[in-house]
């Protein structure tokens, strides 16, 4: 069990990890870079060592000591006990949760493993590209963990889903939902369909056929490509797709964010309906 260590110097290094954490280019560098993330609040670092992550420290406040007891139980790496004025100091931000740890990555699985089905019954897939706001690729990691996507493929560009805004938005859901980064891209869709899968883009476009008559297809296996919420998907992106989707709108709406609209089409193609 490791006992609770007081610390009362913002610039000890043993906080470290824990330095300028609203600093968003200094943390997208260091954290992959270190080979380390940020988990926020008591259920998400509950939820992050339930799903296996090393833990390589944990920042608590004094009244969440006892909250905490039972995870500063099991782990042998190092608590340290702050004043919220302190971990303020350290960290940037009024840390209100009053707990955070350090958790060390783990390997990035290479994407056709992921794929093959030696991996398990991989039937439904969600590919973002280039999606670089955080809370919107938390939001769509927890729509696909509620809704029971299988795998998730992020493009080389795309935002970290460990970085601690995405994983507070995510509640921990990037913990369960298996992942990885392709390299090319959009060459790397080949991968999909390698694996069998039909790659439909959700876009609007002339050829584009409605949410409905997708899944009326009813493909066995299928994977939702999902772009940008400004400018959509790649040109790139949108030729190698082999089916263009999108959700009928109503009053004069053409879209919806790319967290909503991932969603909507989670809960369309879920088991049972394709």
């Amino acid at each position: 069990m490791a006992e609770p260590i007081t610390v009362d110097d913002p610039d000890d290094p043993r906080l470290g990890d824990y330095t300028g954490l609203t600093d968003v280019e200094l943390r997208r560098r260091r954290e992959p870079a270190e080979g380390l993330f940020i988990a926020e609040g008591e259920k998400v670092i509950r939820r992050a060592r339930d799903a296996g992550y090393e833990m390589r420290s944990m920042l608590l406040s004094a009244k969440w000591i006892d909250v905490m007891r039972e995870v500063i139980e099991e782990t042998t790496a190092p608590v340290y006990a702050v004043t919220p004025a302190l971990a303020e100091r350290v960290t940037g931000y009024h840390v209100h949760r009053g707990a955070l740890a350090s958790m060390q990555r783990k390997p990035l699985p290479d994407a056709g493993a992921l794929l093959s089905p030696g991996t398990g019954d991989v039937r439904r897939v969600a590919v973002f590209e280039d999606i670089v706001d955080h809370a919107n690729l938390g939001a769509a990691f927890r729509n696909a963990a509620a809704l029971g996507v299988d795998a998730v493929l992020l493009t080389p560009r795309c935002a970290d889903p460990l970085y601690r805004r995405a994983v507070k938005v995510s509640m921990g859901s990037v913990f369960h939902v298996p992942w990885t980064r392709l390299t090319s891209w959009p060459e790397d869709l080949a991968l999909l369909r390698q694996a069998g899968f039909t790659t439909a883009a959700l876009c609007l476009s002339d050829r584009s056929i409605t949410l409905d008559e997708l899944v009326a297809r009813r493909y066995e296996k299928l994977a939702l490509v999902f772009g940008t919420e400004g400018d959509g998907l790649t040109p790139r992106a949108l030729a190698a797709a082999d089916a263009h989707v999108r959700i009928p709108m109503d009053a004069g709406v053409d879209s919806l964010n790319v967290a909503a609209a991932s969603a909507v089409a989670f809960y369309a193609t879920r088991a049972g309906s394709v």
